[in-house]
């Protein structure tokens, strides 16, 4: 335990925490929606676009956050819109988009600066490298996030459950499905230095999935997937110091883990 008070009395580890929590129940959730609007591979898709932006930011020496953000909000809002064009099915939309942002990131940064350090970053994931600027944009933008899902929390209910009938009832159904993909847009990019752009998609799929097989109303998953992804978040932060091992991949195992419990927990029940 003192090992543990000793890691967490480090500056970048604080960052890394308070960021971490933050995206972490952004995360949880957007999730829970995105699993039941089965659009939850979006965020593997946006991921790819934020890895694009990020490395041609790297390339240009432009802070990272301020050109990927736009970038893969503007991407969302596209992908929603191919995915309800009916000529794209969603799962193609989404394999079109981030098959073309990843591979304008890798041309990028084969023919600027190469696979660095910053580059292995965004693709891996490095939580403990925020910077004093990231993590108050990442703290701002996290707190943006938790309270427009708050306050509209009936309206994104509704529209989750049956979209139909909140559109036949006068809910601007368009708008809030916009809304959910703009938010989830600003979550991945936040979640890419921690978790990196090929796992990221885990922070807001695992935590929901967990959540379901041991809730059943809509409120207690929402509340559960937020417990879920903060302590999976914790155990995961403290488990890559302890063993040295990648916090991403520390992360992902960690809700692996309770995803099994839950799993067996849901069946006897």
């Amino acid at each position: 335990m003192s090992e543990v008070f000793e890691m967490f009395s480090y500056t970048f580890m604080q960052r890394a925490m308070l960021v971490g929590v933050l995206v972490s129940l952004c995360a949880a959730l957007l999730g829970v929606s995105l699993v039941l609007k089965r659009f939850s591979m979006i965020g593997d898709g946006l991921s790819h676009v934020g890895f694009g932006a990020l490395a041609i930011a790297a390339a240009f020496n432009i802070a990272p956050l301020a050109v990927a953000v736009p970038v893969v909000v503007v991407a969302a809002v596209l992908l929603l819109r191919l995915s309800e064009s009916k000529k794209i099915k969603g799962d193609a939309a989404i394999a079109i988009i981030s098959s073309a942002a990843l591979a304008i990131g890798v041309i990028t940064v084969s023919v600027t600066t190469g696979m660095n350090t910053e580059v292995s970053s965004y693709m891996f994931g490095s939580i403990l490298s925020l910077s004093r600027g990231d993590t108050v944009l990442s703290v701002v933008l996290s707190v943006a996030v938790l309270a427009m899902f708050l306050l509209l929390y009936p309206r994104i209910f509704a529209v989750t459950f049956d979209e139909t009938f909140s559109k036949a009832t006068g809910v601007n159904t368009p708008l809030y499905n916009t809304l959910i993909a703009v938010l989830t847009a600003i979550t991945v990019v936040l979640g890419m230095r921690m978790m990196g752009a090929l796992l990221i998609s885990s922070l807001i799929i695992f935590p929901a999935i967990s959540a379901m097989r041991v809730c059943r109303s809509f409120k207690k998953v929402i509340i559960c997937s937020a417990i879920i992804s903060v302590a999976c978040f914790t155990a995961g932060v403290i488990a890559s110091c302890a063993f040295e091992t990648p916090t991403g991949a520390s992360i992902v195992v960690a809700d692996l883990i309770v995803l099994g419990v839950c799993a067996a927990v849901g069946k006897r029940g």
